[in-house]
């Protein structure tokens, strides 16, 4: 580039709907291009079997976002259904499972990956991040009470003050809440 160099154009683009690749022949810029949610990493020369794996990766990523981005509509769509007749549609690594939103008592980050934890005592590994089911779920009904923890707000049993606080949920579990969201948290639990 003549100006800058890429990270200063992606600033520039941000927020960005797109997927980026790394091309270039220095390595010691891959970690910073990861902050960018570079889907891959290129070295030159480019090994053409790399390129076409880093391509995949970018169709299956848009793919996952379109998906998403549908599931959001339709449960905002779906605000006037009863609630009992509402089913999220859970990734997991063997396909999809079909989960009542009445039943989700809470999701724990896990990585990559959100833990669903059920009023049946069960539990659904879901493919996704947690920050993926922040943006998707309806906010009447859900609140993320942590950086780990996202919580549906009927199903808590009791809330304890403290710094931040923490809730019991109906299954027995403790969930703390953070200092920084629990103003939040509080405002939405008293509507």
């Amino acid at each position: 580039m003549t100006q800058g160099n890429p990270f200063d154009l992606l600033n520039q683009l941000q927020p960005s709907a797109f997927q980026v690749i790394f091309v270039t022949a220095f390595d010691n810029y891959a970690i910073r291009a990861f902050k960018y949610s570079a889907v891959d990493y290129l070295l030159k020369p480019v090994d053409i079997d790399d390129l076409r794996d880093a391509l995949d990766r970018v169709t299956e990523k848009t793919q996952e976002a379109g998906v998403m981005e549908k599931m959001k509509v339709l449960l905002d769509n779906m605000g006037t259904m009863n609630l009992a007749q509402q089913k999220l549609a859970v990734p997991t690594i063997n396909g999809l499972m079909f989960v009542p939103v009445r039943d989700i008592i809470r999701f724990e980050a896990k990585g990559h990956y959100s833990v669903i934890f059920l009023n049946n005592g069960s539990q659904v590994t879901a493919t996704r991040n947690i920050k993926d089911y922040e943006d998707l779920l309806p906010e009447s009904i859900f609140c993320r009470v942590h950086n780990s923890h996202i919580i549906n707000l009927q199903n808590i049993q009791k809330y304890h003050k403290g710094r931040g606080g923490y809730v019991v949920m109906d299954d027995g579990s403790s969930i703390e809440v953070a200092i920084r969201r629990r103003e939040e948290f509080l405002r939405r639990l008293l509507k």
